[in-house]
């Protein structure tokens, strides 16, 4: 089980809310330095060293504040792994990959963030405890971890706007083994050689997507 450090605020959220206002500037900066400090701890101590009232006095927010943005710990995690993505996002978007295929681009791409991932294997262990730990009420914040996979995954492809419904089915079976062997990795159950193995093989999936126009107009 996972430690709670608030279990009153760990009651799953309501199906339907309305959908929150834009946070204002200074909202926006409160929040990045919550998850700078996550970030921070998580690297030196991992999981346990991430505690709600250590996040909120390295971030200087009062602990009250901190938990309404982020009811516990796991969703503070998650969103953090939310933040790294995007982070990685971008440097991503510097150097795209030059794979011949979209399965060599995006198995380049997946190996890059996970060597990025590996430099902080301690943060990494953390965010992915987080995730295994998520039940309904963190959903926000792991659809927005797995709506950043994609674009990272869609964009190395080449920046479809109209994937196929075959294309996203690919596309989510390789977030699903990504994050497989990252949590096999990190477990010591997976050497990073069988990574990459399994990580090349799948992203194989995208070019079994591929349509010529007279594939395409058949299956129209």
């Amino acid at each position: 089980m996972a430690k709670v450090d608030n279990p009153e605020a760990e009651a799953t959220a309501p199906q339907h809310l309305s959908p929150s206002p834009p946070l204002t500037e200074r909202q926006r900066e409160r929040r990045r330095r919550i998850l700078h400090a996550t970030a921070q701890l998580a690297c030196r101590g991992g999981f346990e060293a991430v505690q709600m009232r250590e996040v909120a006095e390295s971030s200087q927010v009062a602990l009250g504040t901190l938990y309404r943005y982020f009811p516990s710990k796991v969703h503070l995690l998650v969103a953090t792994m939310h933040d790294q993505l995007e982070r990685l996002h971008g440097t991503l978007r510097k150097s795209p990959p030059a794979g011949a295929t979209a399965g060599d681009r995006v198995a380049q791409t997946l190996m890059r963030a996970f060597g990025a991932l590996q430099r902080e294997p301690r943060l990494a262990e953390a965010m992915a405890r987080a995730l295994t730990f998520a039940d309904r009420s963190v959903s926000p914040e792991v659809d927005q971890v797995s709506r950043q996979t994609t674009a990272i995954i869609l964009d190395a492809i080449g920046g479809m706007e109209n994937p196929t419904a075959a294309q996203l089915s690919a596309v989510r079976v390789i977030e699903h083994t990504w994050l497989s062997t990252l949590i096999t990795w990190l477990a010591g159950r997976a050497s990073l050689a069988q990574v990459r193995a399994d990580i090349e093989t799948v992203c194989r999936l995208l070019d079994l997507t591929e349509t010529g126009p007279g594939r395409a107009a058949a299956h129209a």
